[in-house]
């Protein structure tokens, strides 16, 4: 028998970016198997991108949100698909409940809030065996015994018709080589490198004969702007002035993306652009770029392990940044 599977989707752009990897290791699988995903309307322009996905279902509760209800009649709606098979990853009660309530018969995911009788094949989560976010996503959709399973990196697919109209549009030209910069960070201030950096960073690269993009949703349009204020560098800020799908197409069409620990740095990672991530209070050895083409930086945190994962910076933090040079550094070795 063909697997129908029902996978609920994670919440954030990177994370999502990062399940593909799941989706083509049971695509590998069983080729003819069906993918479908419960995910915020949001992700399905990312979801659109991955031939391995079937159909996005939309789950239309916000961010943090019980609906109880919405997920009840979500899950009888989708009983008529006969799903054979669920996997959750989020790991909270309520992204439990729509497989449930869709009667799937195997349902999958790691112990979380308390979700016994929600999920029927539960699994405990070995943070050491699996200590990348993306090695626990493609764990849930293979046997317990496999010990290190294989990751396929993602690959987005990259719509031609699309960057052509987004390149007469915005006037883009391309004979010159292109940086862009992601000073966003969804998660908190803490994660983003300092303004002056990207702005210094910028008159450097346009000194070198690149042209500088800027990047971001409509969230990150005042930390461009205030980049921009900082620097003579003609800078094209396209921040909340493009949509998501338009960021996977465009990416694709720079030579190097320099970035925060972001959900667009895994969609340039998915386009085969060239990253340099740059991580402050996160870590690489969470949910690196997925990509052999990365160059990773850290700041020094000086040893203040509670710094590790905070929204805001206390004052007098500490922190010793990764340096402009650094970055310039990383594009002089590998000849970008």
């Amino acid at each position: 028998m063909i697997n129908r599977w029902l996978i609920v989707g994670p919440s954030w752009v990177g994370d999502m970016v990062m399940a593909q990897s799941l989706f083509k290791a049971l695509k590998r699988a069983e080729p003819e198997c069906r993918i479908d995903v419960v995910a915020p309307a949001w992700s399905h322009p990312i979801l659109a991108r991955m031939p391995e996905v079937n159909e996005a279902i939309n789950l239309d509760v916000k961010h943090g949100e019980w609906g109880f209800r919405k997920r009840l009649q979500l899950g009888r709606q989708l009983e008529a698909n006969r799903y054979s098979r669920s996997i959750v990853i989020p790991r909270s009660l309520k992204a439990a409940l729509v497989p449930f309530f869709a009667s799937i018969p195997v349902r999958t995911g790691f112990r979380g809030e308390m979700r016994y009788g929600l999920l029927n094949d539960m699994r405990l989560l070995d943070k050491r065996r699996l200590p990348l976010a993306v090695q626990r996503f493609v764990a849930l959709g293979l046997e317990p015994s496999v010990s290190a399973p294989e990751i396929i990196n993602p690959s987005l697919h990259v719509d031609a018709g699309n960057q052509q109209r987004l390149i007469a549009e915005l006037a883009l030209q391309l004979e010159r080589p292109v940086a862009a910069l992601l000073p966003g960070a969804e998660f908190g201030p803490a994660k983003q490198w300092p303004e002056q950096h990207w702005a210094q960073l910028a008159e450097q690269l346009t000194e070198q004969g690149y042209q500088v993009w800027c990047l971001g949703s409509p969230k990150d349009e005042a930390v461009a702007t205030r980049i921009q204020a900082q620097t003579n560098a003609p800078i094209l800020n396209l921040c909340g002035k493009t949509r998501l799908e338009d960021a996977v197409d465009l990416l694709a069409l720079a030579d190097v993306a320099i970035s925060n620990d972001s959900g667009l740095m895994h969609v340039a990672a998915a386009v085969d652009c060239h990253v340099i991530a740059i991580y402050r209070t996160t870590t690489p050895d969470y949910t690196p770029p997925l990509t052999d083409k990365t160059d990773i930086l850290r700041a020094d945190l000086g040893g203040r392990s509670e710094l590790m994962g905070v929204r805001e910076l206390p004052e007098g933090h500490g922190i010793k940044d990764v340096t402009v040079a650094e970055v310039v550094g990383c594009m002089q070795r590998r000849d970008l």
